[in-house]
């Protein structure tokens, strides 16, 4: 098991997913001529997802994978949905969103929104690395950025979109044990995906498969 900050610095700066702050534009161009780009589910030792429909309209997004430094060791924040929200309500999720507009970098989309929706102010982030693009099945195009969070900091989640921010340890992230794979029928066809639990947690969808991926990227299992 990786727990200390060390050697998970050394293994993120090993990655060469591309550069936080590459401009959107070649982003998007690079990310579109990708064959694992119409595919939701886009990451590698990932299978079972249906191809997108041709004329679903790609969005670009990018979330935070925020690793709060903590004395006892590092750990992953995540956000609770709302259960009144039109799309992913109740579900467990990075901070994070839609590019917009003044938006140059995916940097600047993960920073914006995580500071709208938590109030995590990005003076306390440090990107270290970009993870793999993933593709979701509405359409959105997610760009991962992994950031080391500095204690003490203050949040103010928005109380419209976040019903609870909580802490899950790395380390229990980090173990392929811990993963299960799960179905369900959804829009009348059965998909597969990941799952973590933590305590009452239920941790699925791309949250759930973005934390393998990371998985891989630090521990390669």
């Amino acid at each position: 098991m990786i727990d200390l900050k060390e050697d998970v610095l050394m293994r993120a700066a090993a990655l060469d997913f591309g550069d936080p702050a590459e401009a959107w534009p070649s982003v998007t161009a690079r990310a579109e001529k990708s064959p694992l780009a119409r595919v939701p589910g886009s990451l590698r030792h990932l299978e079972d997802f249906p191809e997108l429909p041709a004329t679903t309209t790609i969005v670009p997004a990018a979330v935070l994978v925020p690793l709060v430094d903590r004395p006892e060791g590092l750990t992953i924040l995540l956000t609770r949905r709302t259960d009144h929200l039109s799309a992913h309500a109740g579900q467990i999720s990075f901070p994070g969103g839609r590019q917009d507009e003044p938006d140059l970098t995916p940097l600047e989309t993960a920073l914006r929104e995580t500071e709208e929706e938590i109030g995590l102010a990005r003076r306390n982030v440090r990107v270290i690395a970009r993870l793999d693009n993933y593709l979701v099945g509405t359409g959105f195009r997610i760009t991962p950025l992994l950031g080391l969070v500095a204690p003490p900091f203050e949040l103010s989640p928005d109380p419209f979109e976040v019903a609870e921010v909580f802490e899950v340890p790395l380390g229990l992230a980090l173990e392929p044990e811990n993963y299960t794979r799960e179905s369900r029928h959804i829009a009348g066809r059965e998909r597969r995906f990941n799952v973590l639990r933590y305590g009452d947690y239920y941790i699925w969808g791309a949250t759930a498969s973005i934390l393998v991926n990371l998985r891989h990227a630090l521990v390669g299992r």
